[in-house]
């Protein structure tokens, strides 16, 4: 029984891989369908010539930011559909976050009652 789990998990994890890479992929395209429609020497063009390279670094940022958002949602939905586990530091966050609200409000129905 341990051996089809292995074999399993093989398929998975090689799943996972290859779903990142074409996501990775699609990062890249991303990137390229950007350069080609422009939008890196329009923002190169915004600033004077000696400060084109701040611009072009600029378009980059601002090209890349939804890329990138996107790549991490789609990463995250693989990981879901494919039952992968692992650390977050969001999630650790998030639990922290609560736990202090709900310390907060502890407290203050503490001092309510007194």
């Amino acid at each position: 029984m341990t051996v089809d789990n292995n074999a399993a998990q093989k398929r998975q994890k090689l799943l996972h891989h290859i779903a990142v890479g074409c996501g990775f992929m699609g990062l890249i395209l991303w990137f390229y369908i950007g350069r080609e429609l422009g939008i890196l020497d329009w923002a190169a063009s915004l600033l004077p010539q000696e400060h084109a390279g701040a611009g072009l670094m600029l378009g980059i940022m601002l090209l890349m930011t939804p890329g990138f958002f996107i790549w991490s949602r789609y990463n995250r939905w693989v990981e879901h559909r494919l039952a992968i586990r692992g650390f977050y530091y969001e999630t650790e966050y998030e639990e922290e976050q609560a736990r202090l609200l709900a310390e907060k409000n502890a407290a203050k129905k503490s001092n309510q009652n007194n």
